[in-house]
């Protein structure tokens, strides 16, 4: 049942990546009638609700690690995981390259590792290295397709102009990891021996698609809620409530609904107080993606911690 229904998503999903890729070549630009700004809130706006509610449940798995480790004070989850988050925005501020870098290293094994996983039964060494490989396509293809435009949020995020000047200079390296990238989606439509291997498959081509026409931060907001995050809400859905999963996502909304409001608010506050020192759009930029980081971090810690407790029991 959980597949037919990951098939459903990718479809419609592929559906709507056709039809908004459509409506912005025919308009020539999406922005044609939009400015900068409000396509930067829309994105905001997207993210704030869709995107980050797919880890609003973070607190519900905590009791399973709190009980394994014996601990009967939830306060302990919360405190280590807003200090986890407040030490990345600290230490973004010092080592703001190293950070970024370091985040998109994650974000990409996580991105591959969630996106495949469900699908894919292995956990080998070279299965890890492919998550990465696979889940970097959402780094590398707006290099490929848009490269100033992805630089320039890259130097919004302060990635130092040494790094800036090489990754510009050097552009036929985002060419060979951009064709590891499909390499990554071929390895495990093979290591599946081709069963399901059209879920893949439409992942790759949306991906592509949405970079080839949007600019990079449209092509992540659309790929980040509807295809990443629609795709773990309907995994965490399906835990819920496995015989009746419409119940499920009922349960889920519920559930996140308080701590994705909290996340939102904060934001909203780092975003007009950021506005008094910087520009809105970059402020904007900024809190989208440090504040994905800050988020990020201690959500995959949980999973991780989660899953090495779970194959010692």
């Amino acid at each position: 049942m959980i597949k037919k229904i990951y098939g459903k998503h990718i479809f419609y999903f592929t559906l709507l990546t056709v039809v908004l890729s459509a409506i912005a070549l025919l308009t020539k630009n999406i922005s044609s009638f939009s400015n900068e700004t409000v396509i930067l809130f829309i994105c905001l706006f997207l993210i704030l609700s869709i995107g980050i509610s797919h880890g609003a449940l973070d607190n519900y798995k905590a009791n399973k690690l709190l009980s394994i480790y014996k601990i009967n004070y939830k306060s302990v989850f919360f405190g280590v995981y807003i200090f986890i988050s407040v030490l990345v925005i600290f230490i973004w501020n010092l080592y703001s390259t190293y950070t970024l870098l370091c985040f998109l290293f994650v974000a990409s094994y996580h991105f591959g590792r969630e996106d495949t996983s469900f699908l894919h039964q292995g956990n080998s060494y070279i299965d890890q290295i492919f998550y990465f490989v696979k889940g970097s396509l959402i780094v590398f293809a707006p290099l490929f397709f848009h490269l100033d435009e992805t630089l320039k949020i890259f130097e919004t995020l302060w990635m130092s102009d040494e790094l800036l000047i090489f990754l510009k200079n050097k552009h036929w390296i985002v060419n060979i990891c951009l064709f590891l990238n499909i390499l990554g989606y071929i390895y495990f439509i093979f290591k599946n021996r081709l069963k399901d291997f059209e879920i893949l498959l439409l992942d790759l081509i949306s991906i592509i698609i949405l970079n080839i026409v949007f600019i990079p931060l449209i092509a992540f907001t659309i790929y980040f809620c509807f295809l990443h995050s629609i795709r773990h809400i309907i995994s965490i859905s399906y835990e819920l409530s496995k015989n009746n999963f419409s119940n499920g996502v009922k349960l889920f909304i519920k559930k996140a609904l308080p701590l994705t409001l909290v996340t939102a608010i904060l934001y909203l506050l780092a975003t007009v107080f950021l506005s008094k020192f910087y520009g809105l759009n970059d402020v904007i930029i900024k809190v989208i993606f440090i504040g994905l980081a800050s988020l990020t971090f201690p959500h995959i810690l949980l999973e991780y911690l989660l899953e090495i407790n779970e194959k010692r029991n």
